[in-house]
């Protein structure tokens, strides 16, 4: 899956599969994570943020399971 890099201090990038609605996140420290599931509005949302690590935090961590890659 290609990701894109974003700007923040816990997240490196951010990609996504819309067919399967699959979110995948690297970490800042290089460790990749895949959350299904994810509709595709969280991940504009979350692309758009101001801020991805709050978004990322609060709509995304707390809400979905892991799954390390």
């Amino acid at each position: 899956m290609e990701r894109k890099r974003v700007n923040s201090s816990k997240l490196r990038s951010v990609g996504y599969d819309e067919k399967t609605r699959t979110l995948e996140i690297e970490m800042s420290n290089g460790q990749v994570f895949q959350y299904v599931g994810v509709y595709p509005e969280v991940h504009r949302r979350l692309m758009a943020a101001p801020n991805p690590t709050s978004f990322f935090d609060d709509k995304i961590a707390e809400e979905y399971t892991p799954r390390r890659v």
